[in-house]
């Protein structure tokens, strides 16, 4: 069946609820997320899947919203950073950067957090040279990565290992 070119209804799970829009077939996830639902801890940096700010799951794999259509995760499920907090309860990443000062400006920080998460439940943080390879796609312009590892490191060490659930 061919959606579009005009507005279509687009159902989105984010963070555990469904979630109805209408818009064109060609919008981002990142601008479906940020203009229609108002979630606005994804960040716009670049727009064009270079710097990692708009780093969101679909599925529990990393995505760039960026480049992402919205219609594309229909019957997916979405989280973004506002959906890893339980209630007030921060996740142990979001404490961790916190505590370990792993950010600046802060602009990066919901997509460092998403795929520092991620990469801990893929088994990525051996040491910090695999944790700054697999955290190479998430660009700090306050150049905070070296406290962007400890607080990888510190979530690693308290859930024991390599792997981290999310």
């Amino acid at each position: 069946m061919v959606r579009g070119p005009d507005e279509v209804e687009v159902r989105l799970r984010v963070n555990g609820s469904i979630r109805k829009m209408f818009i064109e077939p060609r919008v981002s996830l990142l601008d479906a997320l940020r203009d229609r639902l108002d979630l606005h801890g994804t960040k716009k940096g670049c727009n064009q899947g270079a710097c990692g700010a708009c780093t969101v799951w679909v599925d529990r794999r990393r995505v760039l919203a960026c480049l992402t259509l919205a219609i594309s995760c229909e019957n997916r499920e979405i989280t973004t950073i506002e959906g890893l907090a339980d209630g007030d309860t921060l996740h142990p990443m979001q404490q961790a950067f916190l505590d370990a000062d792993a950010f600046q400006c802060g602009y990066c920080t919901p997509g460092q957090i998403m795929s520092a998460v991620a990469l801990l439940s893929e088994g990525h943080a051996g040491d910090d040279d695999e944790i700054r390879e697999w955290m190479s796609g998430n660009l700090c312009r306050c150049a905070a990565y070296p406290h962007i590892r400890r607080a990888i490191r510190r979530v690693r060490d308290e859930q024991g290992g390599e792997r981290a659930s999310h």
